[in-house]
């Protein structure tokens, strides 16, 4: 593959950024097409399909923003100078080609674009059915800045397949795939694991937990609780389960005050055997519940004896992606964040900013819930890998 030179790539990137400017009626109208045609009756997915002028606002911001970052590619990791005369470059590389496989957010197809494209790969979009005007009128808008530029439409490229073609396109793909990317949930990922014959890099469920330690700010973890909760249900950094350490000072009165704060908003509460006797108006919730991400105005909350038992829970049931500990004691913190097993870990901080421009990466493609290559947002510096460079005049091994 050749590496496009920085500026033509940030040419293109700029005339994106106009053409959004530009067309946003037709987004708007493209958008506005899905939204008559969707029939679920999920809430959240509702959510993550609307396009408006903020949107878009958000949509030209994400491309600038990456315009304006420094290019990934041929950066030197390091380099050595051996005894035998060698020199030795670890430099970055594209991947080369990436798939994405995501649901009804036209956003994406912006940012995992932008991304894509600045860092050299050349990207396969398969957007879910429900979005398919707004992401057919966004890859439109990015032929046009390609093609403004010089370059081919085939950097960007839109699938709309249905299952059996999308199997037959992991099992045996027209081109060589790098790197495929399933933004979804438990089934989407099983099935792409299954079928694809590249690596997969796996951007799972939420399911986040918040624990309240017996040294937490009471005022604190009752805002950061109501807000990872309540701010944006659609999002995967949104809270599920909620853990109280039974020797909170004035653990039934707080216990109430919490489940009154939430059910204000329109929370609906589920609760475990010990916080039954405390909240008999709600409901029990079930072992299988523990596992279950939301995605909507839904709650777990449970009673635990110390932060050991926390972390055991947040660690078997969590998908990985974040958690977050409510403590003025910062040995228990430091404790929680090192044994947690997510790609995110807070102290005294609500779940919701797992977020790539929230946490200064920028643009992302998607939240790595793996460990290999990366971990938590995966923005323009995690979409090359690297290759080694090797200098020589005839060396030859003994």
């Amino acid at each position: 593959m050749d590496l496009l030179d920085t500026t033509l790539k940030n040419k293109v990137l700029q005339t994106m950024e106009q053409l959004l400017e530009k067309h946003r009626d037709a987004l708007l109208r493209a958008n506005s097409k899905d939204l008559e045609a969707f029939t679920l009756t999920d809430r959240a997915l509702y959510d993550r399909l609307v396009v408006n002028n903020d949107k878009i606002d958000g949509m030209i911001q994400a491309v600038r923003s990456v315009r304006e970052q420094d290019d990934p590619v041929n950066r030197e990791i390091s380099h050595a100078q051996l005894a035998n005369g060698l020199r030795i470059s670890n430099r970055t590389a594209p991947f080369g080609t990436i798939l994405i496989i995501y649901e009804s957010r036209p956003d994406v197809t912006v940012e995992a674009a932008v991304l894509a494209f600045k860092a050299n790969n050349t990207i396969f979009l398969k957007g879910g059915k429900e979005a398919l005007h707004s992401n057919t009128e966004l890859v439109k808008l990015w032929h046009r800045a390609l093609e403004d530029n010089g370059l081919s439409s085939d950097y960007i490229q839109l699938l709309t397949l249905d299952r059996e073609k999308t199997r037959a396109f992991l099992r045996n793909p027209p081109v060589k795939l790098d790197l495929i990317v399933p933004r979804g949930g438990e089934r989407l990922i099983a099935f792409v694991k299954e079928h694809a014959q590249c690596a997969v890099l796996v951007s799972g469920r939420g399911n986040n937990f918040l624990y309240l330690d017996k040294n937490a700010d009471w005022g604190k973890s009752v805002a950061v609780a109501l807000n990872a909760k309540t701010q944006k249900i659609s999002a995967c950094n949104a809270v599920d389960k909620i853990l109280i350490h039974k020797e909170l000072p004035g653990f039934k009165e707080k216990v109430r005050s919490l489940a009154g704060a939430l059910e204000k908003e329109g929370v609906e509460l589920l609760v475990d055997d010990a916080l039954a006797p405390i909240l008999p108006e709600q409901k029990r919730m079930d072992e299988a519940l523990w596992k279950t991400e939301f995605l909507a105005m839904k709650c777990c909350l449970a009673a635990v004896a110390d932060t050991k038992e926390a972390v055991n829970l947040i660690n078997e049931h969590s998908g990985g992606h974040s958690a977050s500990i409510m403590t003025e004691n910062q040995e228990v913190a430091h404790q929680f964040m090192q044994q947690v097993d997510c790609a995110a870990v807070y102290h005294n901080a609500s779940t919701r900013f797992t977020d790539g421009g929230q946490m200064g990466v920028g643009a992302e493609l998607a939240i790595s819930t793996d460990k290999l290559h990366h971990r938590g947002p995966l923005g323009l510096e995690q979409l090359v890998t690297n290759k080694y460079h090797v200098f020589g005049d005839g060396q030859v091994r003994a």
